[in-house]
């Protein structure tokens, strides 16, 4: 123990922590008694046979154990390599020490009563069928253990929402039996490992990995509020940074479009015109593309969906250059608070229902 404690490597200790050392070393004992009883005089022939096979049946356990053990202690080596969080051996790890216990149970059992181990073998193949049904979400655990991490589709670290178990937080072991998940609120919720490939559920690591989160949120404009905008609101918008390079493209566009009509008495019904939702529209969408925390290579999408009894939804869609859930939370907000208070600056009302301050100023009214 002095020795492993002083060298540099980790592997050492975590075997001693796990007593594979300590139990191979109780082998020797068993294997002194074994061989040493015959040569004790005046015992007889059935006291020499009985303390051989107790000596015989401690020298399985002991080294059923140390196996046992040994594979343990090598997955939690295993575990402090970078690859374990994507290729975990955790469920193999406890499959071959079913087993390896197994197969030691009947050695013990088979060195205490003196009959050779093929006999027991024999009856337990008769027993197939009742073996397989005992462990029969073992076996499940362990087809679905093998396809999780051959096709990588959890892996520890991973952030996982399984609504139908309640679980939405990081997945912190994948076992043969379960695979343990620490939910945002500090909970811990297990799902059998099986229930990942019969059911379905949402993997946020291509998020993660992809270096952008998306935002995906509307504004609901009153449509009461839509309308045309006129030439001196057109030339105080021109004074906006982000809006002139579509102001002056659409303006192009609509005077092409206007003269195309060759009706110099056409009334306004006929002619395009720009309005302040469009603008609106054209000012966020600027906003964003010249945001320093928007992701530039992501898709970004200013657009109008239909309207409804609770207004015109413009629904912003881009992604944060963050995956940083507290970051990405304050980015959104402040983009939110600048379009909620840019909407007066072009005569755009937001809709909300009516509340205590609608009222009374309706009685004021009437």
């Amino acid at each position: 123990m002095v020795v492993a404690e002083r060298t540099t490597h980790q592997w050492d200790d975590i075997l001693l922590k796990h007593k594979v050392v300590g139990r191979l070393a109780q082998t020797v004992p068993a294997l002194v008694i074994y061989f040493g009883i015959i040569w004790v005089p005046d015992l007889g022939d059935l006291l020499p046979a009985l303390i051989r096979n107790i000596a015989l049946a401690y020298l399985a356990l002991m080294v059923t154990l140390s196996i046992g053990s040994a594979l343990t202690a090598a997955n939690v080596i295993y575990s402090t390599y970078p690859i374990s969080k994507e290729r975990p051996i955790k469920g193999y790890v406890q499959v071959t020490n079913i087993v390896v216990y197994v197969l030691g149970s009947v050695l013990i059992v088979s060195a205490l009563i003196d009959r050779s181990p093929v006999v027991l073998l024999t009856g337990l193949g008769a027993m197939t069928a009742i073996v397989l049904l005992i462990f029969k979400d073992t076996i499940l655990s362990l087809v679905a253990s093998i396809q999780l991490t051959s096709l990588s589709m959890v892996r520890v670290g991973d952030w996982i929402e399984m609504p139908q178990y309640n679980a939405d937080g990081d997945v912190i072991d994948v076992a043969l039996h379960t695979v343990t998940v620490q939910n945002w609120d500090k909970t811990i919720t297990t799902i059998p490992t099986h229930r990942f490939i019969d059911e379905s559920y949402k993997n946020w690591r291509g998020m993660s990995q992809s270096g952008g989160r998306r935002i995906k949120r509307s504004v609901r404009i009153d449509v009461s509020s839509v309308r045309f905008l006129e030439d001196n609101e057109v030339k105080k918008f021109e004074e906006f940074a982000l809006l002139r390079q579509y102001l002056s493209e659409k303006r192009t566009e609509i005077h092409t479009y206007n003269t195309a009509l060759n009706a110099p008495d056409t009334t306004n019904v006929n002619l395009r015109r720009l309005t302040n939702l469009g603008t609106f529209r054209a000012y966020i969408w600027s906003y964003l593309k010249n945001h320093p925390k928007i992701h530039s290579e992501m898709t970004l999408l200013v657009r109008q969906l239909q309207p409804e009894e609770t207004g015109i939804p413009i629904e912003i869609y881009c992604f944060t250059n963050t995956t940083e859930w507290n970051s990405y939370e304050g980015i959104q907000a402040d983009i939110f608070d600048h379009i909620l208070a840019q909407c007066d600056e072009f005569g755009l009302k937001v809709f909300q229902s009516p509340s205590g301050s609608d009222v009374r100023a309706l009685r004021r009214l009437t």
